[in-house]
């Protein structure tokens, strides 16, 4: 009879041996995908000439994301070509040589491939090396198939939104003069966009093409807006209409005083018995100096017997109702993640439009409103404001206020934030904006 230990022993040896033999296919994979990123940009944003901006229209911030995206994905494809160059130096792979691959991207019937493996590895190679030199880059892969790049490569079917993109309108192919990554030219750049810019206002086209910008600034501003207003509106309704016709009437129907607790938590216990307290405080001392009859014994009682049954209601009612915040809000969270799930496209033009009102504003006001929310959430007087925040938050869902972990998050949430942002603006904000880098250090201090 076999011990299932040394079984499950064995099947974690296969499994690591699979998995440690798959590390060049994964890093090849990898590097692949980030080239064919690049590819993708280069199509749907420069008709599919190197990424330039030397005769572009895009704005400061889409120069900025560009950049980026580019510099991620090339290191990300250098660092996974070396990672596949040195594991395919040392394992050797005993996968079979071809493989079955169904295409999902046919419709029913699947039409059924034979992919060679062997020879799927040089044609990623080749295109990896030929994307990498496109950028200045020499491939350390060593390979000697870096062709030009594939034009139509089919693994990958990605295909991003082009934000920018009008009815009817198509992006303008621009001539590989200048990469974004590179450092300096002859000419400082600011002559080169001014001479740019006054050749664009001598254009035949420029009307044209004015309005044509008009027409999507307008565009991308709606659909912004529209999606600020759902990701508000859908979540708060979902909660209001869940809470009061779904969840409410089975609340009340199973949670009962006869069935649960008063009481959801000390909190609201103390909240009333202080009332009855002082219920009962304020008829003695109305009774004492003659505002009203002196009450006998059996009349305090009674009083306050009445006095307690309200006091109960209220308190059922206030654990009730912390009983539908919660799983009302649940109800919000998954409208509100929803939305995020089919509005992909909608969120890259927010992040778009959000971008160019951010970094298209004045050095003074960059720094205002820095200053104006670093004052507020890691300020000298925000642990006040978080106080009150959690203290709401712990009312909200019937949660007991609890000091120790308001005084440990006050601690240490603030400073994270703090944290957080300065590494924006020494990361980000000094690259793209250093005056107004200046301009916050000058009014911060």
């Amino acid at each position: 009879m076999t011990n299932p230990i040394v079984s499950g022993v064995q099947a974690y040896l296969r499994f690591s041996r699979r998995w440690l033999m798959g590390t060049p296919e994964r890093a090849l994979d990898d590097a692949y995908e980030a080239a064919l990123r690049i590819k993708a940009i280069e199509d749907n944003y420069f008709g599919g000439d190197r990424i330039s901006f030397s005769k572009g229209n895009y704005s400061s911030s889409a120069r900025t994301y560009f950049q980026s995206e580019l510099r991620k994905y090339l290191n990300v494809a250098k660092l996974r070509l070396a990672e596949f160059r040195t594991s395919s130096s040392i394992l050797q792979s005993d996968r079979p040589a071809a493989e079955m691959q169904i295409d999902e991207t046919t419709p029913v019937p699947y039409e059924i491939n034979i992919l060679d493996r062997a020879a799927l590895i040089p044609q990623k190679l080749a295109f990896v090396d030929s994307m990498l030199a496109r950028y200045g880059d020499r491939s350390p892969s060593g390979s000697a198939l870096a062709a030009r790049p594939d034009p139509n490569p089919s693994l990958n079917g990605m295909q991003p939104f082009d934000s920018s993109a009008g009815p009817g309108r198509t992006t303008k192919r621009q001539p590989d003069i200048e990469s974004i990554v590179d450092k300096t030219g002859v000419l400082p750049r600011s002559i080169l966009r001014t001479a740019d810019r006054i050749k664009r206002e001598l254009d035949p086209n420029s009307e044209q093409e004015v309005m044509e910008d008009f027409y999507i600034s307008k565009r991308r501003t709606f659909i912004a807006v529209r999606l600020v207003l759902l990701l508000i509106i859908i979540p708060l309704l979902t909660q209001q209409v869940t809470k009061n016709f779904l969840i409410s009437p089975l609340v009340e129907r199973y949670r009962t005083p006869d069935t649960a607790s008063t009481f959801l938590n000390q909190d609201i216990e103390d909240e009333a018995f202080d009332e009855l307290r002082r219920y009962e405080e304020r008829l003695r001392f109305s009774s004492l100096v003659g505002n009203a009859p002196p009450l006998t014994e059996p009349e305090m009682t009674s009083a306050l017997q009445e006095k307690a049954q309200d006091l109960q209601r209220e308190a059922m009612a206030k654990s009730n109702n912390a009983v539908k915040n919660v799983f009302a809000d649940l109800f919000s969270v998954l409208a509100f993640v929803a939305i995020l799930l089919s509005s992909r496209r909608e969120i890259e033009v927010l992040k778009s439009f959000m971008d160019e009102i951010v970094y298209g504003l004045s050095d003074s006001a960059k720094a205002f409103v820095i200053i104006l929310l670093t004052d507020i959430f890691v300020g000298f007087h925000s642990p006040h404001g978080w106080e009150v925040l959690l203290e709401g938050v712990s009312r909200h869902f019937g949660i007991p206020e609890s000091r120790d972990f308001i005084f440990l998050f006050i601690a240490t949430f603030p400073v994270i934030l703090d944290t957080i942002f300065k590494y924006w603006i020494f990361r980000y904000l000094n690259r793209i904006s250093p005056s107004a880098v200046a301009t916050y250090r000058n009014m911060n201090e």
